[in-house]
Formats: structure tokens, C-alpha cells, sequence
């Protein structure tokens, strides 16, 4: 039952490893301070009404494994600054106003294990960098404005269980990279203008994963004629 803003002197908190202020009715913006707690491992603010831009200063928090700020009502874009947490293995952005694009930076966050952006204002392509996040194992990118195609790099994310992208409008075609992803269990991709592809690789792939909820559509593939020269 916690009311009111996150004091700046927080930041003096030298030596703190957890802050953990979910499920409150705090307000106000985050405050930069947090950036010089070197030493946090882990920051939840999540669930409640903190409003205002993620401070650029978070990604000073080098030692830190999970960002959570889901459930609360920050606007602005998502800090490329992000990019520099080496150690971060959650990323929770999920259920605000963030808009802008998704800074490819996050390409660098190598020790991920889960990235949620979903129930945003995001736009733009969905960064090929992303396919670089080799520990992936759960990707939500729903309900966003993002556009364009299905960048291929994501089939690189061969630990990928669970992969959200429905409610965008994103185009074109499921790449066939993804036939690389053994271990997918979910794939939700509706409500795109997105197609997949029929060819006996992409059809044995898919009916290996038991949560498929895509567009229905199929692709008309284009055979071009061999010529003898």
C-alpha cells in the first residue's frame, strides 16, 4: 500500500543487492539515482503507476540480472543504454505506453533468457539483432505496431520455447530459418499479414510445435524456371 514517488536518495543505497517495490500505488518517474546502485542484482517496480521515460542510467547497472517494470504507465522509447546490462537474463517492459522503435542494442544482451515488450506502442521492423540472443528461451513482442517482415536471425535462436508476435502488422513471410527452432513449443502470430510458407521442410517443422496459432494464410511461392545456358 505504498503511495507517492520513489525518493532520489535511494540512489545513496551503496551496497544494495534486491529492491523489490511491486504491487504498490507509487507514482511519479523513476528516479536516475537508481544508476548508481552498481551493486543491484535485481530491480521490480512492476505493477503500479510510475509514469515518465525509463531513465537512460539504468544501463549503468552492470551487475544486474532482472529488470522488471511491467504494469505501469511509462511512455517515451526504450533506452539503447539498455544494451550495455551483459548480465541480464529478464527484461520485462510489458503492459506500458513505450513507443518508438526497439533499439537493437538489446542484440547485445547475451545472457537473456526472456525478453517481453509486449502491450506497448512500439513501431518500426523487429531488429535482425535480436537473432544474436543465443539464451533466449521466451520472446513476447504482442500487441506493438511493428511492421515489416519476420527478420530470418530470429531462426539462430535455437533455445526458443515460447515466441508471441500476434497483434502487430508485421508482412510477408514466416522465414524458413525458422525450421532451425527444435525446441519452439509455442508460436502465436495472428492478426499479421503474414503468410507461411508450403514446402515439405517448413510443414514437418511445424508439426512439431503443439501451439501454433498463426494466420491460416499460405504463401504463394514463386518458382522461377531454370534455363540451360
Amino acid at each position: 500500500n505504498l503511495i507517492g514517488s520513489i525518493p532520489p536518495e535511494i540512489g545513496n543505497l551503496s551496497i544494495l543487492f534486491y529492491l523489490y517495490l511491486s504491487s504498490n500505488q507509487l507514482s511519479g518517474s523513476i528516479p536516475p539515482e537508481i544508476g548508481n546502485l552498481s551493486n543491484l542484482r535485481r530491480l521490480g517496480l512492476n505493477d503500479n503507476q510510475l509514469s515518465g521515460s525509463i531513465p537512460s542510467e539504468l544501463g549503468n547497472l552492470s551487475s544486474l540480472y532482472d529488470l522488471i517494470l511491467w504494469t505501469n504507465q511509462l511512455s517515451g522509447s526504450i533506452p539503447a543504454e539498455l544494451g550495455n546490462l551483459s548480465n541480464l537474463e529478464w527484461l520485462r517492459l510489458d503492459d506500458n505506453h513505450l513507443s518508438g522503435s526497439i533499439p537493437l542494442e538489446l542484440g547485445n544482451l547475451s545472457n537473456l533468457w526472456g525478453l517481453e515488450l509486449s502491450n506497448n506502442q512500439l513501431s518500426g521492423n523487429i531488429p535482425p539483432e535480436l537473432g544474436n540472443l543465443s539464451n533466449l528461451k521466451e520472446l513476447y513482442l504482442y500487441s506493438n505496431q511493428l511492421s515489416g517482415s519476420i527478420p530470418p536471425q530470429l531462426g539462430n535462436l535455437s533455445n526458443l520455447k515460447c515466441l508471441y508476435l500476434f497483434n502487430n502488422q508485421l508482412s510477408g513471410m514466416i522465414p524458413l530459418t525458422f525450421t532451425n527452432l527444435t525446441l519452439l513449443n509455442t508460436f502465436s502470430f495472428y492478426d499479421n499479414h503474414l503468410c507461411e510458407p508450403n514446402v515439405p521442410e517448413f510443414l514437418a517443422w511445424k508439426a512439431t510445435v503443439p501451439n501454433w496459432q498463426g494466420t491460416n494464410v499460405v504463401c504463394k511461392m514463386l518458382y522461377l524456371p531454370v534455363t540451360c545456358r
